[in-house]
């Protein structure tokens, strides 16, 4: 993976929306970018944390080992933040707990953890709306842990692909989820196995709630979606 300066972004990213402007000509220098193949791996869980990443184009995977499976932790697009699980206070190298995967052709930019937390301290606003994301992810975490105990792999699914719809798909107007996903990451999501997220899938293709069409899915009824995700085991 091959790391290259090059010219300024558009700044649109999580951290180039929150720092002061002055600070984008640091952000310009110390930057660098790297270019993802599908299904190309850019963080390794256990391996030293070197900095963050930025999504500029194309969706990436977070995710990290439950046992012999993978666990998806979330998905990120364009301007998302990858790798802040691994900043820590702690005075020994820190790892990080997560794996980072494209999930198909991206650009990613890229900075050494020493700027970043020197980012961090210089401006307050973008330390703010970090302290807000890891609230915001936490939430998420534990809606999904929920999800786990009291919920049915159907119910699962339906409150993943809604979950997903609001992130990537709500400027759809055909009800695309805006994310073209396997059902093997799928399961991953939410916790199921590839057989049984096939056949929910087929149950909710059969309800009229989705369509698809090869690995795009359609959400068809959100609201019949929305019932069925609130359901409980």
């Amino acid at each position: 993976m091959k790391l290259k300066k090059v010219k300024p972004c558009d700044h649109s990213c999580l951290m180039c929306q929150h720092v002061m402007r002055d600070w984008y000509d640091q952000i310009d220098l110390r930057k660098q970018t790297i270019k993802l193949k599908r299904g190309e791996q850019f963080i390794v869980e256990g391996d030293a944390v070197r900095g963050v990443y930025f999504v500029q184009s194309g969706v990436v995977k977070v995710h990290r080992r439950w046992g012999d499976k993978e666990m998806i932790v979330r998905f990120a697009r364009k301007g998302d933040i990858v790798g802040h699980r691994g900043v820590s206070s702690a005075s020994e190298q820190s790892v990080y707990p997560i794996s980072a995967t494209a999930l198909e052709a991206a650009t990613l930019c890229f900075v050494d953890i020493d700027f970043f937390l020197s980012t961090l301290r210089v401006n307050a606003a973008l330390t703010y709306r970090l302290m807000l994301f890891y609230a915001d992810e936490l939430q998420l975490s534990e809606q999904k842990m929920y999800n786990l105990v009291q919920k049915s792999v159907k119910s699962r699914l339906a409150w993943s692909l809604l979950s997903l719809y609001s992130v990537f798909g709500e400027q759809s107007a055909d009800g695309y989820l805006g994310i073209t996903i396997s059902k093997t990451d799928l399961g991953g999501y939410i916790g199921a196995t590839y057989e049984t997220v096939y056949r929910s899938l087929a149950d909710l293709v059969r309800l009229n709630y989705i369509r698809m069409e090869g690995k795009k899915i359609y959400l068809t009824t959100l609201d019949a979606l929305q019932q069925l995700a609130n359901e409980q085991v």
